[in-house]
């Protein structure tokens, strides 16, 4: 049987122009920024937030205030979320190893392990604020090392978020902000007359914070460049179309433009869904975000064996793939290309998203095909080093060393190595000629 769509959603092309209007807004704000710094911040969060507060940095009494807001059972859940994310990057951490081995008598290489010395994570705050990506981003570079943590996130409300604060001051920040959107980067990466610049930014956002996180990219390092969030759920018969439109409709509330496709190889179960989400988009109450979503972005595609859905989920490259299948491993063993699998009808995306540990800044737009997520392998900067300890290993690497440069012709490449073969070789080689082999 071939490949079916039963529903199609909107084209990558048409996707991409969206993409390609926000740039020169971005590029403006960017400079704007760069030029006036504090100012240019506050003019920006007045006209995009309706917000001027005196200073953009919490201080530890409005921090206190918001944490205060939260009951000890709010308080408690976050704590819970927050020890998940800290356990399982703390596994990733020490799954990191240092590295130095003598690969030639007298040579040693090795490599390095260390943190970022500063990092910003970004926090979304639009249709909802994301209160895990606090811990997604503060937890993780705290657990990886990271000297300066400092945080940002727009107002909700006309005020700071409580449980957002909460959240990132219980992470570890060291530094929090109440701004958002491209002025938020561009002060944490460009810095101002009251913000130090730092060297990493992290987050979620929306298609404006993502492209400004793009155009700074190489000034600074970044996580990746989130798009809209991606759900696909792969399933057979041995789940039902409730379970499968209710995961498909937790991604699309996301917002207006969130892919969720459905990929099975049962037909009864594809056009059972499509009604199921019909059904279930008349009482969801984020059904006029998830309705958009689903009308212009959802798919379902109808393939014959494991094999042919194996391919069609690699092609996608989704960000969050959820497998429903008798046996789920399957995928686990065959996939190459996605951000995040949840295994299993026991799982599913949200658990991800919130509290189970793994974190949920993951690669969007196909990016799963060459990158995983956000890991605090992503906060670590592995630099190499080399020592040689004789001379005459040193004599030996500055042979083949010289003879390569000349092939390349790089004279002065070649006399760094026969220099070396001169003094530490007792060998007599004329300036700007090779060590002969």
């Amino acid at each position: 049987m071939a490949i079916q769509y039963l529903k199609h959603g909107r084209s990558a092309e048409a996707s991409s122009q969206d993409a390609a209007k926000v740039r020169d807004v971005v590029t403006g704000i960017l400079a704007d920024v760069a030029s006036r710094g504090d100012a240019a911040v506050a003019e920006l969060s007045a006209k995009f937030d309706n917000w001027s507060p005196e200073s953009f940095r919490l201080s530890e009494d409005e921090i206190a205030s918001c944490v205060r807001t939260l009951s000890p059972g709010q308080l408690e859940d976050i704590k819970f979320a927050q020890a998940q994310v800290r356990n399982f990057a703390q596994a990733q951490r020490e799954s990191i190893r240092d590295v130095e081995i003598e690969t030639l008598p007298g040579v040693v290489l090795g490599h390095k392990n260390m943190p970022v010395d500063s990092v910003a994570c970004y926090v979304p705050g639009g249709k909802f604020p994301l209160v895990a990506s606090a811990h997604m981003g503060v937890v993780t570079a705290k657990v990886a090392g990271a000297s300066r943590i400092i945080t940002a996130s727009p107002p909700v409300g006309g005020k700071p978020n409580p449980a957002v604060v909460a959240a990132m001051h219980l992470g570890g920040a060291d530094e929090i902000y109440t701004f958002g959107g491209v002025q938020a980067i561009a002060a944490m990466a460009l810095g101002t007359q009251t913000i130090d610049p730092v060297a990493m930014v992290v987050g979620p956002g929306n298609a404006f914070v993502a492209e400004a996180k793009r155009q700074l990219f190489g000034r600074i390092g970044i996580d990746l460049i989130a798009g809209p969030s991606e759900t696909l759920v792969i399933a057979d018969d041995s789940v039902d179309a409730e379970l499968c439109a209710t995961d498909l409709l937790g991604q699309a509330e996301h917002g207006f433009n969130t892919p969720a496709v459905l990929l099975t190889n049962s037909l009864q179960l594809a056009k059972d869904t499509i009604a199921e989400v019909e059904r279930l988009l008349e009482i969801l109450p984020t059904a006029n975000t998830a309705g958009v979503s689903w009308r212009d972005y959802g798919e379902v595609i109808v393939a014959d064996t494991l094999e042919e859905m194996v391919a069609v989920a690699d092609r996608i490259a989704s960000e969050h793939v959820q497998v429903m299948t008798r046996d789920p491993d399957y995928f686990l063993k065959n996939m190459k290309n996605y951000g995040a699998l949840f295994l299993g009808a026991r799982t599913n995306v949200a658990y991800g998203d919130k509290v189970i540990g793994t974190n949920h800044t993951l690669p969007t737009g196909k990016a799963a095909r060459y990158t995983g997520g956000l890991w605090v392998g992503k906060f670590i900067k592995t630099c190499t080093y080399q020592k040689v300890l004789t001379d005459e290993a040193s004599a030996l690497i500055g042979s083949y060393c010289s003879r390569l440069c000349a092939i390349e012709g790089m004279i002065a490449h070649g006399e760094q190595a026969n220099i070396r073969v001169r003094r530490f070789g007792n060998r007599d080689v004329p300036y700007g000629t090779a060590v002969p082999a």
